[in-house]
């Protein structure tokens, strides 16, 4: 209608009037669209500035649970390690705010499966999963979270432990491909490690130029140059069933400065070798008693030497010193929060206290992180924290 009314009116103007009639209007017509483009711009601007702002902004940070202190012993002992937290899946960056729900719509929750081997590095948390089939990545310092399940040749079966290297390239322990898989910085798949005859692979780590791979089919360790990828040698191959240092099982490794900690799972032991491959002493037995063990799994030391082994038949870990004697233990059956169902890992981290200090206790100062995998229960990811008092 309002076209057909201008119409008319400029069918009753003269000539010029009506020329002038035609150019104001297409003049008014120019100001209402450059004004609505002003418009759509700064929307976009506004959109654009949130959009790209920290995920703080998009999502609500996660509330801290406002539980009692866990300590380890209990007070009034003297507390050596706090519970911290657990991590069970992508809500533990927080729920994502109104405006952030309103903008890209409801958040889908991604869960851990059954968490097995990890492994932290510059700031990533990797978390092999063999019910997804792959890895969850929890990147803590852009407070990310993400999952890792690559396809066609680099597809995995059962990826079980893992480890990254300081250029972030992945090597994955996957013994139901019979393969160590490798992939580069930016996940893609570079190739993969295998043996002739029986390989299954369950466990490896890096030293220095080296590749160390558990193998309990064959009942050692191989060795690989991690740049040819070329076997080097084996390793705790001259002992034989009977012999201290025979390898029944061995499932989980650690390596420090000077001595090669192996996970016996067949002889429910924690054996010592050195470099050269010749057996020191072993840790535990076979028993329910405190300092044995009945389904050993993965171990982990700190920089004082203190060894941290989790079982998932006690479903807890105990921590010994360099001596083989027990200091104490946590966790146990899952009952609550810094309990453990069916325990795979542990690991000791150094480098991401900040992100965990604002639930340690204030009476306290934290050391170091110890994260203990649990492949069933609703606390998949426990954060521990090695704590001691602050000084006054």
């Amino acid at each position: 209608m309002p076209g057909i009314i201008k119409r008319n009116i400029i069918k009753q103007l003269p000539g010029c009037q009506a020329k002038n009639y035609i150019l104001k209007v297409k003049t008014e017509r120019m100001r209402n669209t450059r004004g609505s483009t002003i418009i759509i711009i700064f929307l976009l601007g506004v959109f654009s500035v949130f959009a790209t702002s920290c995920a703080s902004f998009m999502h609500k940070k996660a509330k801290i649970k406002k539980t009692e202190a866990i300590f380890y012993p209990p007070l009034p002992d003297t507390a050596h390690l706090q519970y911290l937290t657990s991590i069970s899946g992508s809500d533990f960056m927080g729920k994502r705010t109104k405006f952030a729900t309103f903008i890209m719509g409801a958040e889908d929750v991604s869960n851990m499966v059954k968490p097995y081997g990890m492994n932290i590095s510059n700031g990533k948390l990797y978390i092999c999963d063999p019910g997804i089939g792959g890895l969850e990545v929890i990147d803590f310092k852009n407070n990310k979270y993400s999952n890792f399940t690559p396809g066609s040749t680099g597809q995995l079966k059962s990826p079980l432990n893992c480890f990254v290297d300081k250029n972030d390239f992945l090597y994955v322990a996957d013994p139901g491909r019979h393969e160590l898989v490798l992939y580069d910085s930016l996940g893609n798949y570079t190739g993969k490690i295998t043996d002739t005859g029986n390989f299954k692979p369950t466990d490896v780590m890096i030293d220095g130029d080296e590749l160390w791979v558990t193998n309990p089919d064959n009942h050692r360790l191989n060795i690989y140059d991690k740049h040819t990828k070329q076997l080097l040698r084996y390793f705790a191959e001259d002992y034989g069933p009977g012999d201290d240092g025979f390898l029944y099982s061995p499932y989980n490794i650690f390596i420090t400065a000077d001595i090669i900690y192996i996970t016996d799972f067949g002889d429910f032991k924690i054996k010592k070798f050195d470099r050269s491959g010749k057996f020191l002493s072993s840790i535990g037995s076979y028993g329910t008693g405190v300092g044995q063990f009945v389904r050993p799994k993965g171990i982990a030391c700190d920089r004082d030497g203190i060894l941290y082994v989790v079982d998932a038949g006690f479903e807890n870990a105990q921590m010994f010193n360099e001596k083989g004697q027990l200091l104490m233990y946590f966790g146990g059956p899952y009952k609550g929060p810094g309990d453990m169902w069916l325990p795979a890992k542990v690991i000791v981290d150094y480098d991401n206290l900040d992100y965990f200090r604002k639930y340690v206790d204030p009476k306290y100062s934290l050391n170091y992180l110890v994260i203990v995998s649990n492949q069933y229960g609703p606390d998949k990811i426990n954060i521990y924290g090695a704590i001691s008092p602050v000084k006054n």
